[in-house]
């Protein structure tokens, strides 16, 4: 199979003003990014899908390959899956651009879903215990079948304990996505969902499409740069790594 990462990079952000930009201890977050996935070895390419100057700027800089998408998207996949029209592979993997610390693990066995041909859709859950996190709207939790196929995403806690003695497991989604072409190509032709739109999750759309999802389950997946908070975490961790490498 050939395996091409795809890392949509919007200048824009809701919640942390051009977050991609921010320097993490010497290189930016799109970089550490771009670098973190190339690191893994995972991907016969990798390439940043980005409308910013500034973006193409920084990864070019590093040697980095960069497609340009000029019109507004609703989501990182509409954007990735416009640059993966003139791309040859048969799987792409939409790495987020706000995960610098990506690791080659949880990759690795999002790649390994798509051994299975039934496979068209494929992400990353992990299990979360914090009570701050569940109920966290910043946090998207995702409950799925006895087969791990997803069953409903929410930013409200999922599932709701009505019965406070039976056994109760929530997971975060983690916003990494595998795709065959084909399921990438369809996905920007259907048009957004009610709960797409209400949640402002776009995976969402797939499932009010009668589109499987998979899911495969990791602890650890890194630090995603989300609000204020990330940024203190993320260089907390990077000068912990350095004073490591001593």
């Amino acid at each position: 199979m050939k395996i091409c990462a795809l890392i949509p990079a919007r200048i824009g952000s809701t919640r942390l003003a051009n977050k991609l930009l921010i320097d993490l201890e010497g290189k930016p977050v799109i970089q550490r990014t771009y670098e973190a996935a190339l690191q893994t070895g995972l991907f016969d390419q990798v390439i940043v899908v980005t409308d910013a100057d500034e973006i193409e700027t920084v990864i070019r800089s590093c040697g980095g390959e960069v497609i340009r998408s000029e019109k507004p998207y609703e989501s990182g996949t509409d954007r990735i899956a416009a640059a993966a029209r003139e791309l040859e592979a048969d799987v792409f993997i939409n790495v987020q651009g706000d995960e610098p610390f990506v690791q080659q693990q949880p990759l690795a066995r999002l790649i390994d879903l798509f051994q299975d041909p039934e496979v068209q859709v494929g992400s990353i859950r992990k299990p979360i215990f914090e009570q701050a996190l569940i109920e966290s709207p910043h946090i998207v939790k995702v409950v799925c079948d006895r087969y791990d196929n997803a069953l409903l995403f929410s930013r409200s806690p999922i599932p709701y304990a009505r019965n406070t003695e039976a056994p109760l497991h929530y997971y975060q989604h983690i916003g990494v996505y595998g795709f065959r072409k084909a399921a990438l190509l369809l996905f920007p032709t259907l048009s957004q969902t009610p709960l797409e739109k209400v949640e402002q999750l776009e995976q969402l759309r797939f499932l009010e499409n009668g589109i499987t999802l998979k899911m495969t389950t990791v602890q650890e997946m890194g630090i995603g740069i989300d609000v204020a908070k990330d940024i203190e975490r993320a260089v907390a961790y990077l000068k912990q790594q350095q004073g490591g490498a001593l």
